[in-house]
């Protein structure tokens, strides 16, 4: 059996599952809505307060899909309850960020700004000047968005300049040496 495919996903207070046809869960909670189509041979179940997963047989295509269909719905309850966050650093001398209203301004060393839009029910948050915070209740979307934020300058590894996230290390390397 599939050990994250069989967990139980447990539904905490103030959250609304609605499960219809052709397995399209809706998950309902504090911070909003959301709303995906899963696979139709996963058959979703909600037992008093917890959602089973299970499978039609043991196919390996079917033991792929019934971990991430459980990963899935898991990740949309918490989405709605604490909601996703990505937290992105700026490294680099006269590398900074600003936000306008909807739109992240950046200053990366280019001959322009670069401005981006935050996209529908996201929001980026500027802390300091090379601090950026994505927020978001669809962890795919935040992840997505942080992804491109991190594409506009992605760091070096010589000086390690560039946006990178704030848990990643960046292998640096040795630069040139003089001759001798």
């Amino acid at each position: 059996m599939s050990r994250i495919g069989k967990m139980p996903i447990a539904i905490p207070a103030g959250v609304t599952v609605d499960i219809a046809e052709n397995n399209k869960v809706t998950v309902k909670g504090p911070k909003g809505t959301l709303t995906r189509v899963l696979p139709a041979e996963m058959t979703i179940k909600q037992e008093g307060s917890e959602i089973v997963v299970t499978r039609p047989n043991d196919l390996k295509k079917m033991k792929s899909l019934h971990g991430l269909t459980r990963t899935l719905i898991n990740n949309m309850v918490i989405g709605v309850t604490k909601g996703y966050e990505k937290v992105l650093e700026i490294n680099g001398v006269g590398y900074r960020c600003q936000k306008q209203g909807k739109k992240l301004i950046l200053s990366l060393g280019y001959s322009h700004p670069v401005e981006m839009m935050d996209p529908e029910g996201l929001e980026a948050v500027v802390e300091g000047q090379n601090k950026i915070i994505v927020k978001g209740i669809d962890k795919e979307k935040v992840g997505q968005y942080a992804a491109e934020i991190r594409k506009k300058r992605a760091p070096e590894p010589y000086k390690g300049k560039g946006i990178k996230y704030a848990d990643e290390t960046i292998r640096r390397k040795v630069g040139k040496t003089g001759k001798k």
